[in-house]
């Protein structure tokens, strides 16, 4: 089981990282002005949206922008919280990852009904997002496994292990 939860912490790490870039720069975009954001990344969410015809982003239907005010104002937090946590070994990465997961897979069910039911994204578009409906339910499972002792943390390590040492 350490090994799983161990394999599990490297995936949501690296997943958390790459969230911790794309909501601000990318998705932030949506809801913010564009006038605040580099035109390098204007024209690539541009591109995006050209080439995988993602009409939410393009048209930001009211209910997608609430979502990523959401993912902005919580979820991108909660984000930052569990690199933390999986990288210094805290034992909350339990909670961070099940607040994210749950956050995370409501938004996405809501975005691909929307998707399913207009029937206007094509298998492309749909597996852009599949990938972030995968991701929440690894985050909730992590947060529902249980905190191994053992696990290695990417930094030092936590207060626990550093005072089992001395």
């Amino acid at each position: 089981m350490d090994g799983f939860v161990k394999l599990l912490d490297l995936l949501l790490f690296i997943y958390f990282f790459f969230m911790a870039i794309v909501a601000p720069l990318f998705d932030g975009q949506t809801a913010l002005p564009k006038h605040i954001f580099h035109p390098v990344l204007v024209d690539l969410k541009s591109w995006y949206t050209q080439e995988c015809g993602d009409y939410l982003v393009s048209e930001k239907p009211h209910f997608f922008v609430g979502l990523i005010w959401l993912e902005l104002l919580f979820a991108w937090p909660i984000c930052l919280l569990s690199l933390y946590a999986i990288a210094a070994g805290k034992s909350w990465i339990k909670t961070t990852s099940l607040l994210y997961g749950v956050s995370t897979l409501t938004s996405m069910v809501a975005i691909l009904s929307e998707m399913k039911n207009s029937q206007r994204a094509s298998d492309k578009l749909l597996m852009v997002y599949y990938p972030f409906l995968g991701f929440a339910v690894l985050a909730i499972l992590r947060g529902l496994l249980p905190h191994s002792s053992k696990s290695v943390s990417i930094g030092k390590g936590s207060a626990i292990s550093r005072k089992k040492r001395a």
